[in-house]
């Protein structure tokens, strides 16, 4: 940010499956939820250990934002934000397979867990 607050941004995978009663075959549904963290805490966490795959807990606020792309087509986005007072991050793996890591903050609503995936449009560094 223009103040030298830190923002990380990452996506995160969140996935049920089930077996078909018809078919027996077992099925699966993965949704994509993007993640703003403006906790100053909760960002040094995320650049320190999350990398593709980690497994995490994530509670914050969800927040839709709207902006006008390249041809000027009118977008939507809801993002879960981790505001700067509000918000929890728990890493489920660990930091470094050790256990530490985690970092709570007062909660908010809604939450997710699922796994951690880079966009590869991203300048995040890990």
């Amino acid at each position: 940010m223009n103040n030298g607050d830190k923002v990380v941004t990452l996506s995160v995978a969140t996935s049920e499956s089930w077996r078909d009663k018809q078919s027996g075959e077992r099925k699966e549904k993965t949704e994509w939820n993007r993640v703003v963290i403006f906790n100053e805490n909760l960002a040094k966490i995320a650049e320190q250990y999350l990398k593709r795959g980690s497994n995490l807990y994530v509670e914050g606020q969800l927040q839709t934002r709207k902006w006008n792309d390249q041809a000027g087509v009118e977008k939507f986005s809801t993002e879960v934000v981790l505001q700067r007072f509000r918000g929890e991050l728990t890493l489920l793996d660990g930091a470094a397979g050790n256990g530490e890591g985690r970092q709570q903050e007062p909660a908010a609503q809604p939450s997710a867990v699922g796994n951690y995936a880079a966009d590869l449009d991203d300048d995040i560094p890990f």
